[in-house]
């Protein structure tokens, strides 16, 4: 199959196989012409790399994803390993955003919000932190 029709059937983008290809992620086959041939096995693998990718593995995770996928002798522990890794960052990045969250709040509750031109947030944006912190 062409690469619109791998794309179709992984639901990828052509642009994302073609990167895929170019890193050696996925090697589909060449027509006598030049054109990629997509085989089954192919389409597979671009599918597993997309849910692969939504679940925010990166690149070289999925590399070593399909490293392990793909090798019968290969033991669960190391990709338990991996996932678990990968949750941590997850939850590290979770906690980063609720900081930010709580940050960005305190400062919409010193803004006033009103005519004047002093403003809190933008105060700390600029690194005025005491001006921020004094804004009531």
């Amino acid at each position: 199959m062409n690469i619109g029709e791998a794309a179709q059937h992984s639901g990828l983008p052509a642009k994302t196989i073609r990167y895929y290809e170019d890193i050696g992620l996925v090697t589909p086959l060449r027509n006598f012409n030049g054109y990629r041939a997509f085989r089954d096995s192919d389409v597979h693998k671009l599918t597993f790399l997309g849910r692969a990718r939504a679940l925010g593995f990166t690149i070289e995770d999925c590399r070593t994803l399909m490293s392990l996928y793909e090798d019968q002798g290969r033991e669960s522990a190391e990709v338990k390993r991996l996932a678990s890794k990968h949750v941590a960052e997850i939850e590290n990045k979770i906690a980063s955003l609720q900081t930010m969250r709580d940050t960005l709040s305190n400062l919409i509750s010193c803004c006033a919000g009103d005519d004047r031109p002093d403003c809190p947030i933008l105060s700390d944006l600029a690194g005025d932190l005491q001006a921020a912190q004094h804004a009531d």
